[in-house]
């Protein structure tokens, strides 16, 4: 999809599956961070627009959910945690309001590559090839673009 060296390459494995990959400027330690740490989460997450934690449980079996702001606009988004390893791996449900019941699992590995940069693998599989191409065809891939240079600048901070 995207070939910017800075953007995630999203690639599909199957017809309901999504492999995403992106690298970033920060050791694993505050890579992770950034991942488990509600007031990081809450600074990147949205796209770095205003975002309202209405629930966060960092915990295996703890709910997230999140709405965030642009403009008028509000946007919902929820999961449940279903593995934490830290430093290694999150296991997730996600779901957008914008396609209620429609839930994907991303399991999200962190890779530290040394010389102080962490690669993030996500792996996203929904029911079925239709909820993956909606949710591709939904603006993801901007999303989540937007969302990673909103962290890009949250790790250049530190």
């Amino acid at each position: 999809m995207s070939t910017d060296t800075k953007d995630a390459v999203i690639t599909s494995t199957s017809d309901r599956e999504l492999h995403i990959e992106r690298e970033f400027d920060a050791p694993l330690d505050r890579v992770w961070a950034a991942y488990s740490r509600i007031e990081q989460v809450s600074r990147w997450w949205g796209r770095g627009h205003e975002l309202d934690v209405e629930r966060w449980e960092f915990r295996k079996g703890g709910h997230w959910r999140f709405v965030e702001y642009e403009g008028d606009q509000a946007y919902g988004f929820e999961g449940r945690f279903r593995e934490i390893t830290p430093k290694q791996r999150i296991v997730q449900s996600f779901e957008w309001d914008g396609m209620p019941a429609h839930i994907s699992i991303d399991s999200t590995t962190f890779v530290d590559l040394g010389n102080g940069r962490t690669k993030v693998v996500t792996d996203s599989i929904f029911h079925t090839a239709e909820e993956c191409a909606g949710m591709v065809e939904s603006g993801m891939e901007t999303g989540l673009n937007d969302s990673y240079r909103a962290l890009d600048a949250l790790l250049a901070q530190s």
